[in-house]
């Protein structure tokens, strides 16, 4: 790899300099907290801080790669789709008619790809560290689950028309939990729900494999509170991401209870979908919601989605080579050009459209191939080990990436900075586990 001779020969001239230094020599002490902070400071302040702690942890990374003598980088074959998607993402930039305003969104996906291979890298050398990331994501989000209980008890009011209830009476009419991700929006918790479940899912799991018990039925009892807090954001394409993450659950575990435990299993299994599908229909205000989904042109948040569709579309047809350029702002500014008259949007709602008008058709498939490849390899891997800790660690972000995709067919929450960073970090932990040396 021709990084890699590269380092070699700036190795030559900064091993003195590790040698001699504190500092460089526990950058590594340095790297690992801030890359906890960024998850942690996600929960709480707004996305130039977050990018803040994202881009110091690539900083120190580089630093470390330049002067840790025999640092190096390997790349998988899979993450030559995203070398090819992130050259493409260039090309759309330059040809930008807005370069300014695309600037901005190219940082920003500059920054997020950065985080990705810092974490991936810090991965290579401290595979340990898995646990405690996680441990800590699942943190946050249970953080967010007692917040958005107890906006739920509270009955908070909407900040914006975040429902259609021109047609509903008021016991029907849910209640919109926002947590206190930034910013206050129920869809971007719901999003940020599903790409975390899985850790406490994991957790869950992996605890009871280790025969600690008390800290397998915490992380159970928080597995069922954030799903209980997930329903509660109305956020629909989170109700359809988390049927999936179960779906996928459920499948995965046949392979570990299936043969010795079948009858057992499926009347458990029957009893947690029984339950499921009985108190959606016992709440009037939840049943209705998920009935709304499929209300097509009748919901007003249907039909407005279907318009934005028709619309970016039409952008994408007219750009389909290299795209508009990257940014939400970037966007909006030639989304006027096509919009229907009163049907103003930041982004596609849908995040392969959204990529498809941003930056073109191969920078989609190049986008949609890095996943599915990532996926396909992560689910060989469970259908192969024995390991069931292994396993396990893999089914987390395996469930993650697959619940945000299905929840990005009608969403494009995706992009902000809560979720990009813990979708990232999960890329990286299922490169290093199934693709450890």
């Amino acid at each position: 790899m021709f990084l890699n001779k590269v380092l070699k020969f700036i190795h030559k001239y900064t091993d003195k300099i590790y040698e001699n230094s504190f500092i460089l020599q526990n950058l590594d002490k340095i790297i690992f907290p801030l890359i906890l902070l960024t998850f942690v400071v996600s929960v709480f302040l707004n996305s130039d801080i977050i990018g803040y702690f994202a881009i110091c942890v690539s900083l120190f990374t580089v630093a470390r790669v330049l002067f840790t003598p025999d640092d190096e980088f390997k790349c998988e074959k899979f993450e030559l789709f995203l070398l090819g998607y992130f050259m493409l993402v260039l090309v759309s930039l330059a040809g930008s008619t807005l370069f300014h305003l695309s600037l901005k969104g190219f940082m920003k996906t500059l920054i997020y790809l950065s985080f990705y291979i810092s974490v991936v890298h810090h991965l290579k050398y401290h595979k340990s560290h898995i646990l405690p990331i996680l441990i800590t994501i699942a943190g946050c989000l249970s953080f967010e689950s007692l917040i958005g209980l107890s906006q739920n008890f509270a009955k908070v009011d909407e900040i914006s028309g975040w429902q259609d209830v021109s047609n509903l009476n008021p016991e029907e009419v849910i209640t919109r939990v926002y947590g206190t991700l930034l910013p206050l929006n129920p869809n971007l918790l719901g999003g940020y729900f599903v790409m975390t479940i899985p850790t406490l899912l994991g957790l869950f799991a992996y605890f009871f494999n280790e025969k600690k018990y008390i800290l397998s039925g915490i992380f159970g009892g928080l597995s069922l509170l954030s799903c209980i807090v997930l329903f509660l954001t109305g956020c629909r394409g989170a109700y359809i991401g988390l049927f999936i993450i179960l779906v996928s659950a459920f499948l995965i575990s046949l392979k570990v209870f299936w043969e010795k435990y079948k009858k057992l299993y499926i009347t458990v299994s029957s009893l947690i979908a029984g339950l499921g599908t009985l108190a959606i229909c016992a709440v009037t205000p939840l049943r209705v919601r998920v009935l709304s989904i499929f209300a097509m042109r009748n919901d007003s948040s249907n039909s407005f989605r279907f318009n934005v569709y028709k619309s970016s579309f039409q952008m994408f047809k007219d750009n389909w080579v290299v795209g508009i350029g990257q940014g939400n702002q970037n966007f909006r500014e030639i989304y006027g050009l096509y919009m229907k008259t009163g049907f103003d949007a930041l982004s596609a709602y849908n995040i392969y459209l959204e990529t498809a008008v941003e930056s073109g058709i191969f920078a989609l498939i190049l986008f949609v191939g890095f996943l599915v490849s990532l996926l396909i390899d992560g689910i060989k891997f469970i259908l192969k080990t024995n390991d069931i800790t292994k396993m396990i660690i893999v089914c987390i972000p395996v469930l993650s990436i697959l619940g945000t995709m299905f929840h990005g067919l009608v969403d494009t929450v995706f992009f902000r900075p809560q979720l990009q960073i813990v979708f990232w970090t999960m890329c990286a932990i299922l490169s290093n586990t199934v693709y450890e040396d």
